[in-house]
């Protein structure tokens, strides 16, 4: 099979040919039709976060068929459409995982890091860890799978009771998730780099109420915000941001050092909180949430083999809203 792969941090990813993956017990053998690009890809591709085993083939927001394998029938069947996300497999014994908490599972594997993810015509999965899919376009639902589960989880993290929540850094995620904020009735308001124009209108055109520079204050105090970005810096910032009582959630698997803060900002019960990957509760309820509020997903897509250049884009903030791979055309 063609697949795009990283042979070593920091290097180019590689395309070309891989032996074509056998499913194991449980698994199933899946044709990729699309895979969506994350921040995540890229600080593994950048060495940020280390993969398990190079070389290994990134992409954890994999649409795509079940074809064959062990699995197939418990509980996907040949020939469904699946979503393959960040979680691939957790031991199901551990005190984390028999409370609801697999997303914390110390020996959970994750796609594209320990096991071969989507950058390829071909992937397997544990049938268990696939999610079912809604109708639609392949390059529709992919972003669904990291950005937007990720960002549900971060919302529902944020508090039952949040009415205005900021975003800071507005991709993938913030750009999905603004739009089922907005869908439960809650004021959006978007933070971006200074200067990203393109960036604040897709806020505002998605019913942000404000979108302006992460490094001014929004106009009324927020009862939460979620930082996207990975700049550390913005967590001081997003807690001088915030009402009392309220929540600042960082959602990213990667952020540079937090800088020290005036308690005076943490005071009047302010809180800090971060997002560790993601449950499969968390991906039916997503997914049963986007059939209730119709949510789009605005792409910019690429071909596989130019997975280095989508990566490359996504770093220097070519692009708004989510990257995706197209691997099979139809």
């Amino acid at each position: 099979m063609r697949a795009a792969y990283l042979v070593a941090p920091g290097q180019p990813l590689e395309v070309g040919s891989r032996p074509d993956p056998v499913a194991g017990e449980r698994q199933v053998l899946i044709e990729v039709e699309a895979c969506a690009v994350c921040r995540t890809d890229l600080h593994l591709r950048d060495g940020e976060i280390a993969a398990r085993g190079v070389p290994r083939i990134l992409g954890h927001q994999i649409v795509g068929r079940v074809v064959a394998g062990p699995g197939a029938g418990d509980p996907v069947a040949v020939g469904d459409r699946v979503g393959v996300p960040w979680l691939a497999w957790t031991c199901g014994r551990c005190r984390w995982c028999r409370t609801g908490r697999e997303n914390l599972c110390p020996y959970a594997r994750f796609t594209g890091r320990d096991v071969d993810g989507g950058f390829a015509e071909l992937a397997v999965a544990d049938a268990r860890y696939c999610l079912p899919l809604p109708a639609g376009p392949a390059v529709d639902l992919a972003p669904l799978l990291c950005g937007g589960l990720i960002g549900y989880r971060a919302l529902r993290l944020a508090g039952p009771d949040v009415s205005r929540v900021g975003l800071y850094g507005f991709g993938s995620a913030a750009h999905l998730v603004c739009q089922i904020a907005r869908g439960q009735g809650r004021d959006v308001f978007a933070f971006v780099r200074r200067g990203d124009d393109a960036a604040a209108a897709l806020a505002r055109a998605l019913g942000a109420s404000w979108a302006g520079p992460s490094d001014e204050p929004p106009p009324d105090p927020l009862d939460a915000a979620i930082i996207f970005a990975s700049d550390g810096a913005l967590v001081p910032r997003a807690l001088r941001a915030l009402a009392p009582g309220g929540t600042v959630v960082c959602a990213g698997i990667h952020m540079t050092d937090i800088p020290g803060f005036a308690y005076a900002d943490l005071w009047e019960e302010r809180t800090i909180r971060s997002v560790a990957n993601l449950t499969r509760d968390d991906g039916r309820a997503l997914l049963e949430e986007v059939r209730r509020i119709p949510v789009r997903s605005h792409t910019t897509t690429y071909a596989l083999d130019d997975a280095e250049r989508a990566l490359s884009d996504l770093r220097a903030g070519r692009f708004v809203g989510s990257a995706v791979l197209v691997v099979q055309s139809g």
